[in-house]
């Protein structure tokens, strides 16, 4: 296995270690229902699944049967 030859500085290290960051999300408002989700993203609201302003899929009651 390797070893460094030198000790690299902590000024290198951090540098190195500059692009590991902590995004935000982006978050979109949808037209249609008026709620916050991620672009790109489908998202549920009100039993309904909306992707950009449309409804794709709506969700289904479960019915109980007695017999």
């Amino acid at each position: 296995m390797a070893h460094p030859k030198r000790r690299q500085s902590s000024t290198r290290r951090d540098k190195r270690r500059t692009h590991y960051k902590a995004v935000v999300p982006q978050l979109a408002k949808d037209a249609t229902s008026g709620e916050m989700h991620l672009y790109h993203r489908a998202h549920w609201h009100e039993g309904k699944l909306y992707y950009r302003g449309k409804i794709v899929m709506e969700k289904e009651v479960a019915t109980t049967e007695e017999n």
